[in-house]
């Protein structure tokens, strides 16, 4: 109890220094806006307190509960707050200690066993050990876990995509996780998964505070409850709509990090504004920006355009459960029907490729040289859906997405432009937004949306990451539920291969299959454009997304 009363007294300190400095910046914003001329914009750094970092956030995040989220505004945060198993170099894929300090494999692969780092505390003080780790995985894998509320609505969908299914499912990889002694964990697998270190390493999966989940109950990890884990930063309060404050972690195990005392996530869905409040000095730094914009960010010398390695796909998912694209003749069609090409061109620009294939250009060795494009020829696309038994067309609501994000920064217009191409061959496009929390909800609530604009970064560096997670068991609520066992048998072949030239081949046999299917397809590999002000150092943007934040400091 003790322990408790300090940290609520410590954060109601914090947030006082925080409602001062915000008051700061807000009255600073309010003397002046954007401007085109270098000499009118701030000083790096000017509008914002020194030992305050403001991040311009694309929107809000859905929540802050770990492995109960799939969008990159909640990762973004959590991996603030939290800390993981096994974290990545920064600006890389390759995994790194992070929580555990070395974990191995069985013989057999079947066993992965987990050393822990001594002496980390959570915010709450309380003691990371492997209990712990087992209570976290327990809530995201066991669907009988007391702590788990999925009777309030939470869904872990993640988990099923990332490692098969749930706790008794059949096809769940983990049968078992278990703690040897107060610093090890075990993992058993039933199957070998070659990739199970980089999948459990992936932003999902933070280590949060047990002690915090029990006393905040359903209400974890939203914005009238806690988030509690054991990263750089402390969650301090979430203005819903408008800011996430946290402020430094004293204790953090790490010495000397975070190089910052306060971090506020600025929600402004639009990229045009986030841009101008770079450019005022508001924020300190921003992501996904759309390619348009970089000409505005050459032109001022107190920002800098900052890239981020590509790792992604937006695509269209059109679910087979609706009766118009219950044939893959009319799904074929519908992708010869969408300017692909000059699309991306008038989008993207160079910060954008397009094909046919659902993994990034850098893992073309798991791509079928077999596979070509879906040929841009509108004439043949509506003769398919005429014989498909369409000779009229067919009405079809596409959803676009509220927000931006890397692969899709300007979702509306994009949206438009694929609405154009479709009349084109009869086919009438309703189209549909809803709030981003309920957009990804109801696209996985039967029977879900008809069509819809989504996308995917990597978690790791691993062709699974991208293929189990959009095709593969449990991995198909978005399209009502779709089965393929052929494509499933593959899949599961592939992620329990251990030879590379074995898995290459398996891979490059789902590649020409999810082709022929087109159930999600392929729009553009992005390279996300992101900015800085000039006077900020050591942010590491990552190739899978997000990255924490406590190198990150103003010079």
């Amino acid at each position: 109890m003790i322990r408790q009363r300090s940290f609520f007294r410590r954060r109601f300190r914090r947030l006082l220094s925080i409602i001062f400095a915000l008051t700061l910046t807000a009255v600073i914003i309010s003397c002046g806006g954007a401007s085109n001329s270098d000499s009118e914009a701030p000083a790096a750094g000017g509008a914002t307190a020194t030992d305050t970092l403001v991040f311009g956030s694309g929107g809000q995040p859905d929540n802050l509960s770990s492995g109960d989220v799939t969008d990159g505004n909640s990762l973004y945060v959590q991996l603030q707050i939290y800390n993981y198993l096994i974290g990545n170099e920064p600006g890389s894929t390759d995994l790194v200690p992070e929580l555990a300090t070395e974990w191995t494999a069985s013989e057999d692969a079947l066993t992965w066993t987990f050393t822990l780092r001594e002496g980390v505390k959570f915010h709450d003080g309380t003691d990371f050990n492997a209990e712990a780790v087992v209570f976290n995985v327990n809530r995201w894998w066991d669907p009988d876990f007391e702590y788990g509320f999925r009777d309030e609505g939470k869904l872990y969908e993640i988990w099923t995509q990332l490692f098969g299914g749930f706790k008794g499912d059949e096809a769940s990889i983990l049968a078992d996780v278990s703690t040897v002694d107060d610093l090890t964990v075990e993992f058993k697998l039933s199957e070998p998964f070659a990739a199970f270190p980089a999948a459990i390493a992936s932003a999902y999966f933070g280590i949060a505070s047990p002690t915090a989940i029990q006393e905040s109950g359903a209400d974890y990890g939203t914005p009238s409850g806690l988030a509690v884990g054991t990263g750089p930063f402390v969650f301090e309060e979430w203005l819903s709509g408008d800011r996430i404050t946290l402020s430094k972690f004293d204790d953090y195990w790490e010495e000397g990090l975070p190089k910052t005392e306060q971090l506020v996530f600025s929600f402004i869905e639009d990229p045009a504004a986030r841009l101008a409040q770079l450019r005022a000095g508001a924020l300190d730094f921003t992501v996904d920006l759309t390619p348009d914009q970089l000409t505005e960010i050459e032109s001022d010398n107190n920002i800098e355009a900052v890239y981020r390695p590509s790792f992604n796909v937006g695509y269209l998912a059109l679910n087979p459960s609706y009766e118009p694209l219950s044939s893959p003749e009319v799904r074929q069609a519908i992708a010869q029907a969408i300017n692909r090409p000059a699309i991306v061109e008038a989008f993207w620009g160079e910060l954008g490729t397009t094909d046919a294939h659902f993994v990034p250009p850098s893992m073309e060795s798991y791509t079928s040289g077999s596979v070509g494009d879906y040929e841009y020829d509108p004439e043949a696309a509506q003769a398919a859906i005429a014989e498909a038994g369409y000779p009229n067309g067919f009405d079809l609501d596409l959803w676009y997405m509220p927000v931006s994000r890397p692969y899709f920064p300007n979702p509306k217009p994009i949206a438009e432009a694929f609405a154009a191409e479709l009349s084109q061959i009869g086919i009438t496009v309703n189209l549909q937004t809803k709030d981003w929390a309920a957009y990804l909800e109801d696209r996985n609530t039967p029977p879900g949306f008809q069509s819809f604009m989504l996308g995917w970064t990597g978690d790791y560096g691993d062709p699974d990451n991208f293929l189990y997670a959009h095709f593969g068991p449990g991995a198909t609520q978005d399209l009502g539920n779709y089965e393929s066992p052929e494509m499933f048998d593959l899949l599961n072949k592939a992620r329990s291969e251990t030879v590379p030239e074995e898995r290459e081949k398996l891979y490059q046999d789902v590649d020409s299959m999810l082709f022929d299917k087109a159930l999600r397809i392929p729009i553009v590999h992005s390279q996300p454009l992101l900015a800085q002000r000039a006077g900020l150092a050591g942010w590491s943007p990552s190739p899978l997304g997000n990255e924490p934040f406590p190198e990150v400091e103003k010079s």
